[in-house]
């Protein structure tokens, strides 16, 4: 199995969250190995992008992936 960039990564979690959580763990396990060590698990989202793009819907978010040691930040808001 080949490396994602995380911009595939990305991709592949944004499609899963639009159908539905779809394999959304394994998205996020596969974001965080394709961060570089720098980052320090820190990702940057469009919140335009998101299927909840409300307030409730980006703190869920936010909170799910800071379980799974992904900090989420959100571009313009």
């Amino acid at each position: 199995m080949t490396a994602l960039t995380v911009e595939q990564a990305l991709e592949n979690i944004y499609t899963s969250l639009h159908n539905g959580n779809e394999d959304i763990d394994t998205h996020i396990r596969q974001l965080k190995e394709s961060l570089p060590p720098d980052a320090q698990g820190a990702v940057r989202f469009d919140p335009a992008r998101l299927p909840q793009n409300n307030r409730q819907g980006r703190k869920l978010m936010q909170s799910y992936f800071k379980k799974r040691g992904i900090t989420v930040e959100f571009s313009g808001v």
